[in-house]
């Protein structure tokens, strides 16, 4: 008597979401608390040395939007990432009580801010992702 196997568990389709995974999702908050640390991190040093703490905080900013993408796999990874990074900055606009500003109204402020939502852009949509597992074969041998 022949055993019966059961079929293969279906792959969804390109371009659909996969199930949810706790792993996957624990990663992307990972990313979103990283970006807010570089987003914070970015307004106490990008009026520090200009126009060297603008160019090292936008520096990190990029490094860490690619990164979200490298390391996710997907375009979903720069996106955990800014969504940190922005709160972060938004955050910080707001004045205290006391008038204590960590981001004033400079020409070095505005800068960090649109040049660091720009730079999310741009790594969103213009980086082509990283091929994971290809072994370099050419087509067509």
């Amino acid at each position: 008597m022949t055993q019966r196997k059961n079929p293969p568990a279906p792959t969804p389709p390109a371009g659909l979401a996969a199930p949810f995974n706790p792993g996957r999702a624990g990663a992307y908050l990972l990313l979103a608390v990283i970006g807010a640390l570089v987003g914070a991190a970015g307004v106490l040093v990008h009026a520090a040395w200009i126009p060297g703490g603008l160019l090292l905080a936008l520096l990190a900013t990029t490094g860490v939007f690619y990164g979200g993408m490298y390391a996710m796999g997907t375009k979903a990874g720069v996106g955990a990432s800014a969504a940190g990074w922005i709160v972060s900055i938004v955050l910080m606009t707001v004045s205290r009580p006391e008038g204590d500003l960590l981001i004033g109204g400079s020409l070095v402020s505005y800068a960090y801010m649109l040049g660091g939502m720009g730079l999310a852009v741009i790594c969103a949509t213009m980086l082509p992702l990283p091929q994971r597992g290809s072994d370099g074969a050419r087509l067509g041998k």
